[in-house]
């Protein structure tokens, strides 16, 4: 049987030693490269063609999401796993969205990363259990708000709105969201500066409790 073929994507050095590390160690593995941005990941999978890219979501140059999507695009055959410390629901969604079969926190011990590799080698999709739970509530959530009569949250924001207020509630920067959504700074700064006028608040610490107050974040 051959080895998974595994690339690396992640600018964090000693992050990446110690996936190296394992990956060496573990039977049935073989690490077929190391990107520390998402344009460098692009390319040596584009290359290298491996089996699965293990795939960080905030580097510099272009962010995980990104850098997903385009390999995913490109090609659809190599599984790509996500191995982050974010949790927010629009991380993971997007994450999704872009192609990745799976999704698993960092700090995963050495078992459920080698058995979330194979998984994704083997076109299976697998979240970590916290991942997997906050998906089912993400529905639960969304089967809740789709109910009859049920009053929509801040019906006066757009969705975009609601999902900035929503990643504000969650203690992000301006910056912070902008990556996360792929937009500009200053395309942030807008919509925050709407918010605060729709819902009549003074500032941030009162758009987060009022989010808060309502269930998001």
């Amino acid at each position: 049987m051959d080895a998974i073929r595994v690339l690396i994507a992640d600018d964090d050095l000693h992050f990446r030693e110690g996936l190296r590390a394992l990956l060496t160690a573990a039977p049935g593995m073989e690490l077929t490269g190391e990107a520390t941005d998402g344009p460098e990941a692009i390319e040596m999978a584009q290359q290298l063609q491996p089996d699965v890219v293990i795939m960080d979501l905030n580097m510099p140059a272009m962010n995980g999401i990104q850098a997903t999507r385009q390999i995913a695009q490109m090609s659809p055959h190599i599984g790509i796993l996500i191995l982050t410390v974010f949790v927010d629901d629009y991380s993971i969604f997007a994450s999704i969205r872009a192609g990745a079969r799976g999704y698993l926190v960092k700090g995963a011990g050495r078992a459920e990363m080698l058995r979330a590799i194979q998984t994704v080698d083997s076109h299976g999709v697998i979240f970590s259990p916290a991942i997997a739970m906050q998906v089912m509530k993400y529905f639960e959530h969304m089967h809740t708000a789709q109910l009859p009569n049920q009053p929509r949250v801040f019906p006066e924001l757009s969705d975009r709105e609601r999902e900035v207020l929503s990643l504000l509630a969650q203690g992000l920067s301006n910056p912070e969201i902008a990556s996360q959504l792929v937009i500009s700074p200053k395309t942030v700064r807008n919509h925050v500066s709407n918010i605060f006028a729709k819902l009549q608040v003074a500032d941030r610490a009162e758009a987060v409790l009022r989010a808060r107050q309502e269930g998001l974040g």
